[in-house]
């Protein structure tokens, strides 16, 4: 694997433009969730069009879509969850599509939230406080499951966006941490993002992951309760990519760094807190987020109300549009992608896998257009700093992907079928 680069971080210097001439066209599908505010800064704040690009955005309604969207050439790129290009490399899923990305959109931005009749019952059940950690908030679900269990009463229903999923593998990884099985103690089942509030409020589901702004705007209607972050789960989990075919990206190298180049100005802008009154302004637009514009911009400065109670909480760095190379697609990270599909039975480890997985991620097309990169290994330990943990303080080393899954108490030794709803 690639080894260290040397940049110094402390050097990091906005790149020059690469020349504008010859405007290009790029069709990019994307989901209404404010991980998607570099794709539409670059489009919105004219950093595409110093490069020479006009992004054409298409927002679209279920992760599905998109995927099977820029398989069938309707989109040019897209913003996609992170483990959705490991999954197409290794051919999971519905309608897999060889995809690859060359740019991540930044870390942070997902929660989990229950309703507010659970989270109720378990500080009814286990006299937790409203300042509960997010372990403490999982082991809490747990006692009060099996209560429900010994009253058999029926399981609760969980909603996830897509089963090659961060949220998926977040709220596993939570659920997990506090001792409970999710494939044998809850129901998880498929919800699009914009639904979540709705079908919580509905009594659909119980709870649900998502990016923001929808963990939020449940919470300020009064029917949810976030009882975790992205950053108690492993502050460094990879979120958003962009997406695109491997066979679209060699055909046009130059459209290629030009993308990343405009991607890399509009990240650098995002996280100026001096701009993010005109990203929420711009994102607050029906025909981008359509969310209310003072929940997006809380949001934006990582201030949440958790409750409709006043309980409140910030979260400094929710959002990491930029900082600390958030943009570099680092195929150890793939492999952590690629160990939880293990681990929830959804695949089986192999060299083969091993090499498709890392081969969704192009640090190479990044290098190549901005000719810098961070100092670390693209392949290495993660989970062993203070500021970077697992919750449950595991550790995961890519060069024993076996030895990591095994070291779980909660695993599923199961392939699952991963096409239906209920995942």
């Amino acid at each position: 694997m690639i080894g260290k680069i040397k940049q110094s971080q402390g050097k990091l210097a906005a790149p020059a433009g690469i020349g504008t001439a010859g405007s290009k066209v790029v069709r990019a599908g994307f989901i209404p969730l404010l991980d998607a505010s570099v794709l539409i800064a670059a489009a919105e704040f004219g950093f595409a069009k110093k490069e020479g690009l006009t992004l054409d955005l298409v927002k679209d309604v279920s992760w599905a879509n998109v995927r099977d969207r820029l398989a069938f050439r309707q989109f040019d790129i897209a913003h996609m969850l992170s483990p959705m290009p490991v999954a197409s490399m290794l051919g999971l899923g519905s309608n897999p599509s060889p995809t690859i990305t060359p740019f991540s959109l930044g870390r942070g931005g997902n929660a989990i939230t229950l309703s507010t009749r659970l989270f109720d019952r378990m500080r009814e059940t286990t006299g937790i406080s409203e300042q509960a950690s997010a372990l403490e908030n999982a082991r809490a679900l747990c006692k009060v499951l099996d209560v429900m269990k010994a009253h058999g009463q029926a399981m609760p229903v969980f909603g996830v966006t897509y089963p090659f999923s961060s949220h998926n593998y977040e709220f596993r990884y939570w659920l997990a941490a506090g001792g409970i099985d999710p494939d044998r103690d809850v129901k998880l089942v498929v919800v699009p993002p914009p639904l979540t509030s709705d079908a919580l409020a509905a009594g659909a589901i119980d709870g649900f992951c998502v990016g923001a702004p929808w963990n939020m705007v449940a919470c300020e209607r009064g029917v949810g309760r976030i009882v975790a972050a992205k950053q108690d789960i492993w502050p460094s989990a990879p979120e958003k990519v962009i997406a695109m075919r491997p066979e679209w990206a060699e055909s046009q190298p130059e459209t290629v760094s030009r993308l990343i180049v405009a991607l890399d100005a509009a990240a650098r802008w995002c996280d100026d807190p001096g701009n993010h009154d005109a990203l929420a302004e711009a994102l607050a637009d029906p025909r981008l987020i359509a969310a209310p514009v003072d929940i997006i911009r809380h949001v934006l400065a990582g201030e949440f109300s958790l409750d409709a109670r006043g309980n409140r909480r910030v979260i400094p760095g929710y959002f990491n549009f930029h900082h600390d190379f958030a943009n570099y697609p680092k195929p150890g990270h793939a492999l952590w992608i690629y160990s939880q599909m293990i681990r929830w039975g959804q695949t089986a480890l192999s060299e083969e896998g091993v090499r498709l997985a890392t081969s969704a991620y192009r640090p190479d097309l990044y290098r190549a257009a901005l000719g810098i990169g961070p100092e670390e290994l693209d392949i290495g330990i993660e989970g062993d700093s203070q500021t970077d943990r697992f919750m449950d303080d595991h550790i995961f080393d890519p060069a024993d992907i076996f030895s990591y899954v095994r070291n779980f108490t909660v695993r599923s030794d199961l392939r699952q079928n991963t096409d239906s709803e209920e995942i």
